[in-house]
């Protein structure tokens, strides 16, 4: 087989297509898991970016790091994503320090166990908070400015596999009502924000080890029934998502919005 390598054209074309130079992100839940790694991927595109969570300690680690390995600038902003306060000062942080949010990544999220009849009120109200107004309420903060300067933007929510199919592994009424939610949410701003530019999708991982996980995929029993479910035969990497945020947030999306992106090995297809 012959290997024909592209002029330096094809390949500068290509680069354009992916790069994200120019633009600012701003990734929440980015301590940990699937958050760090939407994270490197805006950043090895090119783009600065912002890392929101609770743990502030990490986050200025993880800043310093993108900053470092990409040559980008990279902030860490300690948020209360429910607390409305805490998003104002986020947004006006990110303007000051970087620019205007034009990549919005809605990675932070709950997953709270327990049986149906008897969940807690309070639990289910703070997965409603996190999972689906927190999203809205920042989605509409980045979308008011970029329709306000006239800027087209991206919006990617991270929902789930389970925002497609009911989980037979866990107890997860509050986690896939909210997760569904949100999925049908995305396909709603992009239908209303389409005409400023403003593209709005999803992606739906499947089971990929992180810090919130591993503690139920460690048992044998989970793991393989997991691992059956899967067409692939396996679970995922967390690094197996970042091609999915590069495309959703750089020009090779440009006709694409209202789309859920399953990253599952297949898992949703059967």
């Amino acid at each position: 087989m012959v290997i024909e390598v592209p002029d330096d054209t094809s390949v500068n074309d290509l680069v354009q297509l992916f790069s994200l130079k120019g633009h600012v992100g701003l990734v929440t839940g980015a301590s940990s898991g699937l958050g760090v790694e939407c994270a490197r991927a805006l950043a090895m595109a090119g783009a600065d970016v912002a890392v929101a969570a609770r743990r502030g300690d990490r986050l200025e680690k993880f800043a310093r790091d993108l900053a470092e390995t990409y040559s980008v600038r990279a902030i860490g902003v300690a948020t209360d994503i429910t607390a409305d306060a805490d998003l104002d000062r986020l947004m006006e942080t990110v303007q000051a320090r970087l620019g205007d949010v034009d990549i919005l990544v809605n990675n932070a999220g709950v997953s709270p166990t327990g049986r149906a009849e008897s969940l807690p009120r309070a639990t289910w109200d703070t997965a409603i908070a996190t999972n689906l107004t927190a999203p809205m309420m920042l989605a509409q903060r980045v979308a008011r400015r970029l329709i306000e300067t006239k800027r087209p933007g991206r919006i990617i929510n991270v929902v789930s596999i389970y925002a497609l199919v009911a989980s037979s592994i866990y107890r997860l009424s509050a986690y896939t009502a909210t997760k569904a939610a949100l999925a049908n949410l995305t396909r709603q701003l992009a239908v209303e924000w389409a005409a400023y530019g403003i593209l709005v999708n999803a992606i739906a991982p499947g089971w990929i080890p992180t810090e919130a996980t591993e503690g139920g995929i460690a048992k044998a029993e989970n793991r393989a029934r997991m691992e059956r479910a899967t067409p692939m035969g396996r679970l995922g990497r967390p690094d197996e998502i970042r091609g999915a945020v590069i495309y959703l947030a750089s020009e090779a999306s440009s006709y694409v919005t209202g789309a859920i992106l399953s990253i599952d090995g297949g898992y949703a297809a059967w």
